[in-house]
């Protein structure tokens, strides 16, 4: 089989949502299904934060900075194209966070042209690297209330906001395959939007995110990996101390092969009630680092999670190391219907969907299904 390479540009203006969206691509596009996803961070939070070079007074221009970032930038994704076709998986993923053609936001169409022929590049051929644009457009427009500072080189505000989202949508506008992801919504809903895009893009149906919720009967694990053929991982997931009672942070660590991936979460609520939920991947380093902040009132929340297929229904089961007599089940694509089929040899005790006493702040503080 020939190996299958997608190069997906994520971009939009400041708190869009790009990082967020990355931490499930790369919770939905798993190892053990095959896949390899390779991201691209965003090239100028790099540098400003890394090597403290950026546009500022006393150390350069917008358009001298450009040549630092595009110049990093080709660099990266030489190098991720060149990985993408040496790993194993034959089924990858190259995620940019932001491209090339997002510098044009920021300096003229002269400059943004005369600082790739210094490259020897063309803005045509920089184009043609890209298979699609997946354009996030920034929450200050339509989800003011979750705009923050959370990127600590992003300096613009909500104003500035707007017009770099205006302009770098123009910027990406000649690409073929650009897709415009809005706040039509609520956050959740903006996720999986532009996830079914990806899902689009290569060709397969995205998985349906509507889910019932079940406690069960602890069930028989050797009916799970070998009747069932279920994939499983281990995760731990952390709650952290905040003095902000409308935000909740936590931080997960999950396997993934024979690595782990860590992520960092915020839940934010909004005067009239909105949720939104932001995420982005982190370092082992990062990670060890806040496990420093951790709220001592709450337990770590570990499972052992199984994945599979079962009547039609792609189902989870989670594994509590403090339950010996009782487990949860996830069964997706049931949408309102309660009547979804449950496999022989599983038996539910309840229907706990939506049920707050099995969520898992709620389980990481009483230890008990």
């Amino acid at each position: 089989m020939a190996k299958k390479i997608i190069r997906i540009v994520l971009t939009g203006g400041p708190a869009a949502g790009k990082t967020t969206l990355i931490s499930r691509i790369l919770k939905e596009f798993k190892q053990e299904d095959g896949w390899k996803v390779i991201t691209i961070p965003e090239t100028a939070t790099d540098l400003i934060s890394g090597f403290g070079l950026g546009p500022f007074p006393g150390c350069m221009s917008m358009e001298e900075f450009q040549y630092f970032v595009i110049s990093d930038q080709l660099h990266k994704e030489k190098i991720a194209l060149k990985g993408a076709e040496i790993v194993p998986e034959e089924k990858v993923l190259i995620i940019y966070d932001r491209a090339i053609f997002d510098d044009r936001a920021y300096i003229s169409q002269e400059q943004f042209e005369k600082t790739l022929s210094y490259f020897g590049k063309t803005p045509e051929e920089i184009m043609r690297g890209y298979d699609a644009v997946i354009h996030l457009v920034t929450c200050a427009k339509g989800a003011e209330f979750a705009y923050n500072f959370g990127n600590a080189a992003r300096y613009e505000n909500i104003e500035v906001a707007r017009e770099k989202d205006d302009l770098t949508l123009q910027a990406w506008s000649s690409h073929p395959r650009i897709c415009v992801i809005d706040n039509s919504v609520d956050f959740e809903d903006k996720i999986n939007r532009a996830l079914a895009k990806i899902y689009e893009l290569i060709g397969e149906s995205m998985p349906d995110v509507s889910k019932r919720k079940y406690l069960i009967s602890m069930p028989d694990v050797s009916l799970l990996t070998e009747t069932f053929v279920a994939t499983d991982i281990e995760m731990m997931q952390t709650y952290l101390m905040n003095s902000n009672p409308m935000v909740e942070r936590r931080i997960r660590q999950q396997e993934n092969g024979p690595d782990y991936l860590y992520f960092y979460t915020e839940k934010r609520i909004g005067e009239d009630g909105t949720r939104w939920v932001t995420e982005r991947p982190i370092s082992e380093k990062e990670y060890i680092r806040y496990l420093m902040e951790c709220d001592a009132a709450l337990h770590p929340v570990r499972k052992r999670k199984f994945r599979f297929i079962a009547n039609g229904h792609r189902m989870e089961i989670d594994l509590y190391p403090f339950s010996s007599e009782k487990a949860i089940l996830f069964v997706y694509g049931t949408g309102d219907d309660q009547s979804a089929t449950i496999p022989d040899g599983i038996t539910v005790l309840k229907d706990v969907t939506g049920d707050p006493e099995y969520k898992n702040r709620r389980l990481a503080g009483r230890q008990e299904l």
